[in-house]
């Protein structure tokens, strides 16, 4: 993100809807390649709906490393319109937590120029926290 310009942190969690894992690849003694597709709502200072395909290499211990490019759609601090966000994370134990960043150019309606970054933490099962520092170009 770039130092010359002033963001604002949204906060707020976001609830899974659906979550739908389908291994792609498996190998003796490896990781396990998994495509998920989620879908989930966003709630706080981003009220929207989601949609995600990650790409998770889950590993024999149970926890896996995974990325993905969603799609947000509905209000960003009252501002209409939809982003992407790629996400990049880790399930260690019952924690999933990762980062992510506004794809540039992705902005639609009133979120045309978003860029941000910011990221996620959840236990297993349960809401995640999450916060994205923003900017409009």
């Amino acid at each position: 993100m770039s130092t010359s310009k002033k963001s604002t942190r949204a906060t707020g969690r976001i609830e899974v809807k659906t979550y739908q894992p389908q291994p792609y690849d498996e190998i003796p003694g490896g990781p396990t390649l998994v495509e998920i597709q989620v879908t989930e709502s966003f709630h706080g200072d981003i009220e929207a709906e989601g949609a995600v395909r990650f790409i998770q290499a889950l590993r024999q211990d149970g926890s896996a490393t995974f990325v993905g490019i969603e799609r947000v759609q509905g209000n960003l601090a009252g501002r209409k319109g939809s982003f992407l966000l790629q996400d990049s994370g880790t399930l260690v134990g019952r924690e999933v937590s990762g980062t992510w960043f506004v794809v540039p150019n992705s902005g639609t309606g009133e979120l045309n120029g978003l860029r941000g970054e910011g990221g996620f933490k959840a236990q297993l099962g349960e809401h995640a926290s999450i916060w994205l520092d923003y900017y409009f170009e």
